[in-house]
Parts: C-alpha cells; sequence; structure tokens
C-alpha cells in the first residue's frame, strides 16, 4: 500500500484575497513503484463511472479532476464555477461521506479551522450556502459510483485539506524576511507534513506538488519542514525536482505541470474554489459599501483598478494597506 498527497495552490499571484493551498491524499493498493500507475487506472475508471452514459472507453473519457486554469477560465466563468465546484464537492462526498451544504461544513470535512489574521469580510462567508451553482443531490450521486469505482480499482480518497493565508499574515511572512516564494513553499510543505503525519496508514508516502514560482531547489526548505535532516535529491532539472526522505520511506517531488496527475488536479480545483468563494464575499463585503463599485479577481492591473475606486470605501472603514493588500 502506498500514500499519494497531491499539492496545489491558487492565488500566487493576485494582491487582494487570500493565498490558498490544498492537498489531497490518496490510498493505493500498490507499492510505489506501480502506485502511480495503478491510481491513473482507476481515475480513468471513475471518470466513465461518473458519467456511464458517455459511450467513449475509459481511457478517453475526460478526467475527473483537472487544472483549475482550465476548468474555471476567463471566458467560461458561469460554466466553469460550476464543473470546478461540482468536482470540488463530488470529491468531498467521497471523501468525508457527504456533500457539505454550508461553508462552515466545508471547513470542516477540509480542516480549515479558524484562520489567522481574518480580513473584515470573513464573516459574510459562514453564512454562505452551498453548492453556489451546482446540484447538490447530483454531486452526492456521482460521488458514491465514483467511490465504489476507486474501490474496485484498490483507491480510495481519503481527505481533502486546505490551508488559507489571508494578506495580513502574508504581509507578516514577507516582514519577516520571506519572498513569495519561500511563502508557497513554507504552507504547502507545512500542509504536507501534517497530513501525512495525521494520516492513519503507516506506509510509503509518495508527495506531488507543483512547481513553485521559478524554485529549483528543494532540499534545505523539505528538511525543515519535514523535520528530517537527512534530504537526498534524486533529481533537479529545470522540469522537475524530487527527494527522498532517508530513514522515513518518503519522497518528494515538485513538477513543472503538475496538474496532469490527478491528485494534483484535485487540489489545484479546490485551492480555487475556496478562492473563487473568498473573493464572492470580498467583492459581495466592499459593493455593499460602494454600490457600483465593479469586482475584482485581485489580480495585479485590476487590482491597482479597485483600490483606486474604493479608496473612499476603505478608509471610512478603517482597513489599513496593511490587511486588505498582499505585496509584491
Amino acid at each position: 500500500m502506498t500514500l499519494v498527497i497531491g499539492t496545489d495552490e491558487a492565488g500566487y499571484g493576485p494582491n487582494l484575497g487570500p493565498l490558498v493551498v490544498a492537498a489531497s491524499v490518496w490510498q493505493v493498493d500498490a507499492e510505489p513503484a506501480a502506485a502511480e500507475a495503478r491510481l491513473a487506472r482507476a481515475l480513468a475508471l471513475a471518470a466513465h463511472a461518473a458519467d456511464p452514459a458517455v459511450d467513449l472507453p475509459p481511457t478517453r473519457v475526460t478526467p475527473l479532476w483537472t487544472d483549475s486554469k482550465q476548468v474555471y477560465r476567463g471566458g467560461n466563468k458561469t460554466g466553469g464555477l460550476m464543473a470546478l465546484e461540482a468536482g470540488v464537492l463530488t470529491a468531498l462526498g467521497i471523501a468525508s461521506g457527504a456533500v457539505p451544504s454550508s461553508w462552515p461544513a466545508f471547513a470542516e470535512a477540509t480542516g480549515i479551522g479558524d484562520n489567522a489574521l481574518p480580513p473584515p469580510e470573513w464573516p459574510v462567508l459562514q453564512v454562505v450556502p452551498l453548492p453556489r451553482v451546482a446540484d447538490a443531490e447530483a454531486c452526492a450521486s456521482r460521488s458514491t459510483r465514483i467511490a465504489t469505482a476507486l474501490a474496485d480499482a484498490g483507491v480510495s480518497l481519503q481527505r481533502i485539506t486546505c490551508r488559507i493565508v489571508h494578506p495580513a499574515e502574508f504581509n507578516g511572512h514577507l516582514t519577516a524576511g520571506l519572498n513569495k516564494s519561500d511563502i508557497l513553499s513554507a504552507v504547502t510543505l507545512t500542509l504536507a507534513a501534517d497530513t501525512r503525519r495525521r494520516a492513519e496508514a503507516h506506509a510509503p508516502v509518495m508527495i506531488w506538488c507543483d512547481r513553485h514560482g521559478g524554485r529549483k531547489h528543494y532540499a534545505a526548505v523539505v528538511a525543515r519542514h519535514f523535520d528530517c535532516p537527512l534530504v537526498q535529491p534524486i533529481e533537479e532539472t529545470p522540469t522537475r525536482s524530487a527527494y527522498e526522505l532517508l530513514g522515513s520511506d518518503c519522497r518528494i517531488e515538485f513538477c513543472v505541470g503538475g496538474e496532469a496527475r490527478g491528485p494534483v488536479a484535485l487540489a489545484s480545483m479546490t485551492a480555487k474554489y475556496v478562492r473563487e468563494l473568498a473573493m464572492e464575499v470580498f467583492n459581495q463585503f466592499w459593493s455593499e459599501r460602494l454600490p457600483g463599485l465593479a469586482p475584482t479577481a485581485g489580480y495585479p492591473v485590476d487590482a491597482s483598478r479597485w483600490r483606486r475606486e474604493a479608496a473612499a470605501a476603505i478608509r471610512a472603514a478603517g482597513i489599513t494597506d496593511e490587511e486588505l493588500w498582499r505585496q509584491a
């Protein structure tokens, strides 16, 4: 048996809203050398089970979980949000046995817990009903079919977990001397290490991460966050950095295009979904204080526009730049 943990982020580049990192945890009935191939086959079979009316062989069915940037893109945000939400809530139905009907239920299922230094709009999220656009009954039905198909293939989705870094906390890390890539690596590896420790299975572990910014060398940061002084580089190339944690039966790698793997793709979609919920309540909060204020996704050019237009409302609310605006 092998435990596979996939991680990814959403919100690395914006100035407004949180950085979100998520992880999906899978148990595969195979040794590490065969685990990836078995997991890929299981996910193909599960995708076919999700929509059995599709008359295609499993290997040609659209993956259940894919890179969030492909699911939710500028020209297709309405349909994209539905696909994003359906994918994440279906997965949570598999992992936790129930499709969450509110943000508190979602936060409990993903272990988000209390957020450090939350922004002023955060209480709005506590009363947001879920799903926003997807069909809850359809998600629950699909989760049952997919869980059965995965189990038949010797795979189970154990857990989805998430970590949110709000602007004030993010800026505090920058003040302490970290750069953006350092923050992403620290949050991701802390989440991965905690997830590994909490896993009930005593089995070899493979951790898959998307590349963190332009970073290519991770041995030191892996050693620090996994409390493992002996980290052996296996490969450090422009597209892949892989390491073995000596004495612990654990390997971790960082790959360009890591979302091509199902566990990383599900983490990508989860992080993006949480980020979109966060920006929904952000825009609701500020539009109530300044009617007519155009919403923002928080990325640099439009974030600057938004900050100029919202300046009076920000001053009236007594919100500082440290609480609102993530520095570069």
